[in-house]
């Protein structure tokens, strides 16, 4: 039998993302309008651990579409991986009445999700929020694209220097299991290196292509690194061993997790939140709700947790044939 409900909580987890505030929105005003009563989740799983539980009503979400981040904050819950930190968590939820949760985050937080549904028989819906759109059953997660711009436009700006110095520049990017930002980001300001977690990177092969090139007369080279891969001023020293030709590195670290998000990023966020909303008053639990080919798309959070593997080989490829 399908449970009522008639009280949701939401949180955010794990890494922030530009566009979480946007998702948070929707939620919040999709159950107001829907007649639910809505709880704030401060610090994510920890909150509920700790019982950091705030009131949401539609002036709580006014104004916050265009901010990066989460009003809600987030933490990443060791705690809450074990029986006795997630029994906290359902002792929290049945204090204040709370017949479900809306989780935003990335793999870790669908994966506490799932387990609050199959363990605990607490009705849960998972929202992709993480910038290295790594999870399956969408074809964007929030954050991503405005993580890819920010780097983007940051990379643009150090290609102008690397062309009027002549030097090699190597930037890292995140991505610790996922290479996505790296290829885009890499493919986007027309690199010509790019060594991402999910591929082995053939280095002796770069340092011959970087002579032939400077033979030529090439007089730039820019490689783009997800951090899981490697880290830049390990790259950038021993491309200046190999070849004898200058390099710098450059790490972007976690700016390209904050600033406004784009459009794209808030549409994503408006839409899925308030899908979240309708698959609960459906009796649609444990599920993860994305969008695929531009349709709201809903799967299983067990499903959803699988990596989703971007197109790799066809990039490297390209971004190669362009060098």
């Amino acid at each position: 039998m399908t449970k009522s409900i008639k009280k949701i909580a939401v949180l955010t987890s794990g890494g922030d993302g530009p566009g979480m505030n946007a998702a948070i929105r929707s939620v919040v005003r999709s159950a107001l309008y829907n007649g639910l009563e809505v709880k704030g989740v401060m610090h994510g799983y920890d909150g509920l651990i700790n019982d950091e539980v705030i009131d949401l009503d539609h002036r709580s979400v006014a104004n916050i579409i265009s901010r990066g981040g989460t009003f809600l904050k987030t933490a990443r819950s060791p705690e809450f991986k074990n029986e006795e930190g997630q029994e906290k968590v359902v002792k929290t939820l049945k204090k204040y009445g709370i017949d479900a949760v809306v989780v935003i985050g990335g793999d870790g937080s669908y994966a506490g999700a799932f387990d609050l549904y199959t363990k605990w028989k607490i009705p849960t819906i998972g929202l992709p929020g993480t910038i290295d759109n790594d999870l399956s059953g969408t074809d964007q997660t929030i954050g991503c694209h405005t993580a890819v711009n920010t780097a983007l436009e940051a990379i643009d700006k150090i290609r102008d220097t690397s062309h009027s110095m002549e030097r090699i520049f190597v930037v890292e990017v995140m991505g610790n299991h996922s290479g996505y930002i790296a290829l885009q980001v890499a493919l986007g300001s027309g690199a010509e290196d790019v060594i991402v977690p999910e591929k082995e990177f053939d280095y002796d092969a770069m340092y011959e292509d970087i002579k032939k090139g400077h033979a030529k007369g090439k007089i730039s080279w820019m490689i783009v690194v997800a951090e899981g891969a490697g880290k830049a001023h390990e790259v950038a020293k021993k491309v200046t061993e190999v070849t004898g030709f200058e390099s710098r590195y450059v790490v972007l670290g976690h700016v390209q997790r904050g600033g406004a998000p784009t459009a794209s990023d808030r549409i994503l966020a408006t839409r899925v939140g308030a899908a979240a909303v309708d698959c609960l008053l459906k009796g649609e639990y444990g599920k993860a709700v994305g969008v695929v080919q531009d349709k709201i798309n809903v799967v299983d959070l067990g499903q959803a947790c699988s990596m989703n593997v971007v197109s790799i080989d066809e990039y490297c490829q390209l971004i190669k044939i362009l060098t």
